[in-house]
């Protein structure tokens, strides 16, 4: 199963149109996963359109069309891994603690807010933690990001950190 990951869209606020590269993965891809912040319904509306299966929560920045359309916390059994997307998770320190008792029953969580990519699992081993960045605003960060991967016999195969040129 291939997933393709992505967070902080922003548009149009930070970019005009999501980048042909990060479009051209929707219709690879079985599942698309994105972790809030779209900030206008055309984005939702173009990605469920071209995506096989969208999985989508809201963010902070998503005003009420978005969030009557979408969950704050998402959940999903892909690959015969339990996976769950939420937009924040809070301060970098301590998050794998934090969100491994938030989330006691998730193998995956995909979150997105700080636009810095992500991928840590927690002590135990249980929770793996992927926040893919942002496609169209790198804030602090060298390149604008997003993520695909393999679920290959209930494990996360293959997980690939995207990055995009810089817009002129």
């Amino acid at each position: 199963m291939r997933l393709l990951l992505m967070s902080d869209t922003h548009l149009p606020k930070r970019a005009k149109r999501l980048p042909e590269q990060l479009l051209a993965e929707v219709p690879r891809a079985d599942v698309v996963l994105h972790a809030g912040d779209w900030v206008d319904t055309a984005t939702l509306d173009l990605l469920e359109s071209r995506a096989r299966r969208l999985i989508g929560v809201y963010g902070n920045n998503d005003g009420p069309e978005l969030r009557a359309r979408l969950p704050e916390v998402a959940y999903a059994q892909l690959g015969g891994l339990r996976f769950g997307v939420v937009h924040e998770t809070g301060a970098a320190q301590g998050r794998e603690h934090r969100c491994a008792a938030r989330f006691p029953d998730l193998d995956v969580l995909v979150f997105g807010h700080s636009h810095i990519p992500w991928d840590t699992t927690t002590e135990d081993g249980r929770l793996r933690l992927l926040n893919p960045g942002s496609p169209t605003d790198r804030r602090r960060q060298p390149h604008c990001t997003y993520m695909t991967a393999q679920v290959k016999a209930g494990r996360v195969a293959g997980l690939e950190l995207h990055t995009l040129p810089l817009r002129r």
